[in-house]
């Protein structure tokens, strides 16, 4: 971060609460408070809802109908796809995604929150900072440590309360951010391939990239 802060991301399996007797719920209550306390450190839970695109579906039963011979089948499938057509035209079918952030603050997780406390004003009237913080190799190396060590934590902390987590790599990242800040654009246009990229880090060019398309109209 600019701060000179980590962070990982988990992203973690849900389970059907509803379902469960009352004794599994308390031992999942109870599991999850001895989660709580067995954190020293803060974590932020988000929780993402998303619009689900069933167009891949729709054309995935059109194609398994077109080389089904059963006259039965193929009538069936026929108003089961008009179905799913209708249904999400009139209602929106919603995804929800489970992440947990682990912070950790070199500085110290104590200062952080101290400074978080001191509230909108204190932040206004803060000295601006000049730039991202550096932080040299020993910090670095310290600082996956710690995130290993507090992923591995989260990662057993849930795993008592039978939810299934996994530590979100650098594609996966890349996909949740570009998910997230373009929710429409995700829909119509998946994010490519990471291998394609040749560098760390991208940055912003000068002007307007170059539109073959639009030339060639013009001509």
């Amino acid at each position: 971060m600019k701060d000179g802060s980590f962070r990982s991301v988990i992203a973690c399996k849900s389970i059907n609460f509803d379902l469960m007797s009352s004794r599994e719920r308390e031992g999942v209550e109870y599991s999850y408070q001895n989660f709580l306390n067995s954190l020293n450190f803060p974590v932020q839970i988000f929780i993402r809802s998303q619009r689900v695109d069933i167009g891949p579906y729709i054309d995935r039963l059109v194609n398994i109908r077109r080389s089904q011979d059963n006259m039965l089948l193929n009538v069936l499938m026929d108003d089961y796809i008009e179905f799913i057509g209708l249904l999400s035209e009139e209602a929106n079918i919603m995804d929800k995604s489970f992440f947990i952030i682990i912070p950790f603050f070199p500085a110290g997780d104590l200062s952080n929150v101290r400074d978080q406390a001191k509230g909108f004003f204190g932040k206004v009237f803060a000295k601006p900072q000049n730039g991202p913080q550096k932080i040299d190799q020993n910090t670095y190396e310290k600082a996956k440590t710690e995130i290993r060590n507090r992923t591995e934590l989260v990662t057993s902390g849930l795993f008592q309360m039978g939810v299934q987590s996994v530590q979100l790599n650098t594609k996966e990242l890349g996909e949740l951010y570009y998910n997230i800040y373009n929710p429409d654009t995700a829909v119509r246009e998946p994010l490519g391939h990471f291998e394609n990229t040749t560098s760390t880090f991208v940055r912003k060019g000068d002007g307007e990239a170059v539109r073959p398309h639009l030339q060639e109209e013009r001509m």
